[in-house]
C-alpha cells in the first residue's frame, strides 16, 4: 500500500508540474486541447490538471489508510478496489498502446510508460487490498 501511495503522490507532482510547464507540458503528456487553451490564457487546463492533481493524492492518502499509516478512511475496502479497478482500466490501453508502437509511425514510447505505470499502479492497490483485506474491516485498525 505504500508503494501505491507514494505512485500517486508522484503522479500528483507530476500533475502540478504540468501546469507550471504549461503549453509544453501538455503537449509533451499527449493533451493537446489542453495546451491550445493554455496557450489562449484560459484557466481550465490549469483548474482540470489541479483537479486530478487534488484525485490523484486523495488516492495516495486512501492507501496511506490502507496501509495504517492514517487514520481510517471511509469506506476503505471499496475506495481501494475502486482506484485499482480504475487504474487497471486505464492500464489496459498498455495494449492498444503496443499496437501502435509497432504498427504507427511516430507514435511515442512515453504514452506506452504511462499505461504501464497505470497499469502497475492498479496492480498495486489490488494487491495491496487483497494481502490486507482482512485488516480492512472496519472494526480493526489496518496494518
Amino acid at each position: 500500500m505504500l508503494t501505491g501511495a507514494c505512485l500517486n503522490f508522484v503522479i500528483a507532482l507530476v500533475h502540478v508540474g504540468i501546469v507550471v510547464g504549461g503549453p509544453p507540458a501538455y503537449i509533451y503528456f499527449g493533451v493537446t486541447d489542453l495546451a491550445d487553451l493554455a496557450a489562449q490564457g484560459s484557466p481550465i487546463p490549469a483548474a482540470a490538471t489541479l483537479i486530478l492533481a487534488i484525485i490523484f493524492a486523495g488516492c495516495g492518502l486512501y492507501a496511506l489508510s490502507g496501509a495504517g499509516v492514517l487514520r481510517r478512511l471511509p469506506l476503505l475496502r471499496l475506495g481501494l478496489l475502486f482506484i485499482g479497478g480504475v487504474y487497471v482500466l486505464r492500464g489496459l490501453i498498455v495494449i492498444l498502446d503496443l499496437f501502435r508502437l509497432i504498427y504507427g509511425a511516430g507514435y511515442p514510447f512515453r504514452q506506452t510508460a504511462f499505461s504501464a505505470v497505470a497499469l502497475i499502479t492498479g496492480f498495486v492497490y489490488l494487491m495491496g487490498t487483497t494481502l490486507q483485506w482482512n485488516y480492512l474491516r472496519p472494526d480493526i485498525k489496518p496494518a
